[in-house]
Parts: C-alpha cells; structure tokens; sequence
C-alpha cells in the first residue's frame, strides 16, 4: 500500500465511519473502484482505532462520568441505580453480541463477507430498514391531523432487553455494507427511542468493540501489501477527520432527517449491482492480491 491510498482511505474512514452508510464498505470499494488491492479487514479494524479516539475525546464528559459511576457501583450498591452506573453496565452487556459473533465468523468475515454482490445487498436491505425507521420517528415527532405527535424514549428508559437488542444490531455490522451506526440507530429507532439517544449510545456502545477488534487485529497488521507505516498514517487521518465528521452528524440528526442517506445507500447498491452485473468489476475484485 502506497502513502497515497493510506491518506485517501484514512480519509474515507473518517468520513464514513459515524454516517449510516458503513465505512467498510466504502474502504472496501474506494479500493476496487482505484483498481487497488482490498485493505482487508485488519487494516479497516486498525484505521477504526483512529475514528475511535475521536469519539473518546468528543463523548470524553460522558464517558468519565460513565467509567467513573460504573466504578463506583462495584463497591457502593446505593450507586447501582444511578443512570451513569447502569449505562456503564448497558454498554458491556450491548458489546456481548459483536464480540461473541466477531469471534465465531471471523474467517467469514474477513473473506466471503467482503463480496460486492453482498456489500450491494446489505446497502440497499439496510437503506430501506433506515427509510422505514426514520419514517417512524419522524410521524412520531410531527403526529398527524387527528393526533399528537408521540413522545420517544431517552436514554434513561434503556434497559438490558434494549441494550441487547442494540447489541445483536451493532453486531450486523460485521458484514460490509450494513453500517456499525446505520443498524444500531434503526434498531434504536424502531425501538422508539430519539434520533439523538439512539445516536449517542450508538456511539458509546462500539467504543469496547472498535478497540478490542482494533487491537485484536494488530498481529495483522504488517502482512500482504499493508504495512504499518501506511496503517498508522491512515489511522491518524481517520481520527482528524473522523472528529469532525462526530460534531457535525450530532448536530445534523437533532433537526434532519436520514433520508440523504436512505437515497445515497440505495443508489450505490444498484450502481454496484449494475457495475458487477456488467462486468466492470468483478465481485472479488482485489482481493487476491491480500
């Protein structure tokens, strides 16, 4: 990997990673589009950590308040039902899915999931579950001519079952395609919770599983054509950009809708599916040069 495609797809990681239209996909087709070989799985996982620390430094209140309640509650039981105590314990029970199911498919994941054909699946499926979502939501915020518009759930109503739920949706984000934020908010969405509570635990919720996949895949970083060189440079890219990407998207879903991105998801499966279909780009394409 040359220091050019580190900077454009550390660039595409930033960029992609907090919006609902996966940034493994988008890697994984930057790379097929430039006729480049597939950065594969550990070098997305790695670049991760940069986009990663971005949230840790912009969540950086909410999460000392976290650690520092959850701390507090192994010792003091008057602590365990307050709200940061049992966000923190939310958080590690939603991170089980993704960790146990990253573990078991992870040889599917790092070859057969990476299909076009399937990345162009899971944007369009994924895209239409989003519209579907967002719709909801937003006929519950504006009600209709005969009723009043439904109050949604924060993230002071979050649960174990929710938190779970939330879990098995983060963990969909293992295949290409599917979006690590794009699931989760629908399932959050869906479960009738704000734009902004599914947002943000969204977000808290992939700080464990992006660190523990990034340092999981650290072993891998240095073999095929990516070196540690590129990966690191692309990783401190990623966080840059991938900070200012985090402030803006916060901002975006309090007053915007998710349809841009319902629109963007689908029209790119169907291009990928006609780019393939016509032979311009094979299905597997860069991938075996790994």
């Amino acid at each position: 990997m040359s220091w050019f495609e580190s900077f454009v797809l550390g660039l595409v990681q930033g960029l992609t990673e907090f919006l609902p239209i996966s940034s493994s996909a988008h890697l994984r087709l930057t790379a097929a589009f430039a006729g480049w070989h597939d950065p594969g799985a550990a070098f997305t996982a790695i670049t991760q950590i940069g986009t990663e620390a971005a949230v840790l430094i912009y969540f950086r209140k909410d999460i000392v308040r976290i650690v520092s309640a959850w701390f507090r509650s192994l010792v003091d039981r008057s602590m365990r039902g307050d709200h940061d105590a049992r966000m923190g314990w939310l958080v590690i029970v939603g991170s089980i899915p993704i960790g146990v199911l990253g573990v078991t498919f992870k040889d599917q994941i790092e070859g057969p999931f990476r299909d076009l054909r399937l990345i162009a699946t899971t944007l369009i499926v994924m895209g239409i579950v989003l519209g579907i979502a967002d719709r909801l939501a937003a006929r519950d915020d504006s009600g209709g001519r005969h009723r009043a518009g439904k109050e949604r759930k924060t993230l002071r109503e979050l649960g174990i079952k929710d938190g779970l739920i939330f879990g098995f949706c983060q963990a969909m984000a293992l295949i290409p395609g599917v979006s690590r934020s794009g699931a989760t908010i629908s399932g959050g969405l869906l479960m009738g919770y704000t734009r902004e509570a599914a947002a943000r635990y969204s977000f808290l919720l992939a700080i464990p599983a992006v660190l523990a996949s990034g340092v999981f895949e650290l072993k891998d970083a240095g073999e095929g054509h990516v070196s540690w060189g590129p990966t690191i440079f692309a990783t401190f890219i990623a966080f840059g950009v991938g900070y200012a990407v985090i402030a803006w998207f916060m901002k975006f879903i309090t007053t915007k809708s998710f349809m841009p991105f319902v629109v963007y998801r689908i029209i790119l499966g169907i291009l990928l599916f006609a780019l393939v279909g016509a032979g311009v780009l094979s299905p597997h394409a860069g991938e075996s040069a790994g």
